[in-house]
């Protein structure tokens, strides 16, 4: 690929190790020449900050429903929803252009401002429209941790000598990192209203965002914008590839929203038992990536992300046979296997089509189709819940499989996935 050179923060004896890929030692194969790019340092900033972006919507839905009703609730949070959708793909455009450093450390405060703002008109029992434009507002500057994370593994691994035979367990590892979170978030917003107060989620959210948002912002890894490194001009991003791979991941979301509605209304509005359940997804998504990023296999991502996909879209049937929440917990562990190997081959399928230059716009977009799709399916699949119980809800999750999987089968080929992306130069 390119030739070696130094990348700041990078540690300088990140020499290519045969036994990375050998198994055997103290570490899971790839996981030591993966370290090696950044240290842990990385992966840990990362991993707290982007934290608060999975406090914040369960968060807001408990501490609003505590003061104001669930229907005041599902109005505010669904704003933040949405401003994150819009803003997602902003920040990562900025990002891209102007420089992580930034942008990051502008998002991070205005959103720990924005959170703390929105939690003092709650308690105050400011008027809806206050609480929905300041949690639009909260939304709108989360900071995208996630996608500029894996902007940076994709970065770092390209200036390494082994570069395309680390970008795929940098950013299954980082997507492992981001279930880790899907698991924790909500458990700890839980944890934080049964012991303190239901407020205390989201407070934790401002402060873990202002402190460790600007950590990972002023990060030595942190990629300076295109404009600071040439002057070339802006390539065009959007592509039929990367379309198909938005449209998954929207899917994926749908399939997210509308298995929580289904199981908050199996579980009768009992949030600590609707949590137990959709977190045993977490927990064997977390063991399908770690199995991922130690043994990805010798198939091409393009067969990784059909497979990934088909299987969903057998298992996701599964939750319209069960009746009861140990059931539900069954299928949704299974479930969980399928998520982490998919989004994996999503998102590492962008790092190979998108533009270098642009490469952090693409990860946001992509990632916001994860939130669109849980920001359509939440009110949808609650209404359907409503009116047909809680496998109305489930059957909005089997037909986004079923329409993941038609996608997958006629139109992931690995000719149209082909590397496309230049490695950027110091």
């Amino acid at each position: 690929m390119s030739a070696r050179a130094t990348t700041p923060g990078a540690p300088p004896d990140a020499a290519p190790d045969a036994r990375d890929h050998a198994g055997g030692g103290a570490a899971p194969a790839g996981f030591r020449a993966i370290f090696r790019l950044a240290g842990t340092g990385l992966p840990l900033a990362a991993f707290l900050a982007r934290l608060p972006a999975a406090l914040c919507p369960t968060g807001t839905l408990l501490m609003v429903t505590a003061a104001s009703g669930i229907g005041r609730a599902g109005i505010v949070a669904g704003a933040l929803w949405m401003g994150q959708a819009v803003g997602g793909p902003l920040i990562g455009r900025l990002a891209d252009r102007r420089g992580h450093r930034p942008v990051l450390l502008v998002t991070s405060l205005l959103n720990a401002v924005a959170i703390a703002a929105m939690v003092a008109a709650v308690l105050g029992h400011g008027p809806l429209t206050l609480q929905t434009g300041l949690s639009a507002v909260g939304g709108l500057t989360i900071p995208q941790i996630g996608p500029l994370a894996r902007t940076r593994w994709s970065a770092l691994a390209m200036r390494h000598p082994r570069g395309r035979e680390l970008i795929g367990p940098a950013l299954s590892l980082d997507a492992t990192t981001d279930e880790l979170s899907f698991v924790a978030g909500p458990a700890v917003v839980g944890i934080l209203a049964a012991a303190i107060d239901p407020t205390a989620g989201l407070v934790c959210a401002a402060v873990l965002i202002a402190v460790f948002g600007v950590v990972f912002a002023v990060h030595p890894t942190a990629p300076a914008g295109v404009r600071a490194r040439s002057a070339r001009r802006s390539v065009p991003l959007m592509s039929p590839a990367l379309i198909v791979l938005f449209a998954m991941a929207t899917c994926q979301g749908l399939v997210f929203g509308a298995a929580n509605a289904g199981i908050n209304a199996m579980a009768k509005g009992d949030l600590g038992l609707a949590g137990l359940v959709w977190a045993a997804t977490g927990a064997t998504s977390v063991v399908a990536g770690l199995l991922t990023t130690a043994h990805p296999g010798p198939w091409d991502l393009t067969v990784r992300l059909r497979l990934a996909v088909l299987a969903q879209s057998l298992v996701v049937p599964l939750l319209l046979l069960t009746g009861s929440v140990v059931g539900a917990a069954a299928v949704f562990a299974a479930l969980g296997l399928t998520v982490a190997p998919h989004l994996i081959a999503n998102f590492t399928l962008v790092e190979r089509i998108a533009p270098a230059e642009r490469m952090g716009e693409a990860m946001t977009l992509v990632g916001t189709g994860l939130i669109i799709g849980q920001a359509i399916a939440a009110p949808v699949g609650g209404q359907l819940a409503a009116a047909h119980g809680f496998k109305g809800s489930f059957a909005l999750g089997v037909a986004a499989a079923v329409a993941s999987a038609l996608v997958a089968v006629t139109l992931v080929r690995e000719r149209r996935y082909r590397c496309r992306t230049v490695p950027v130069p110091s």
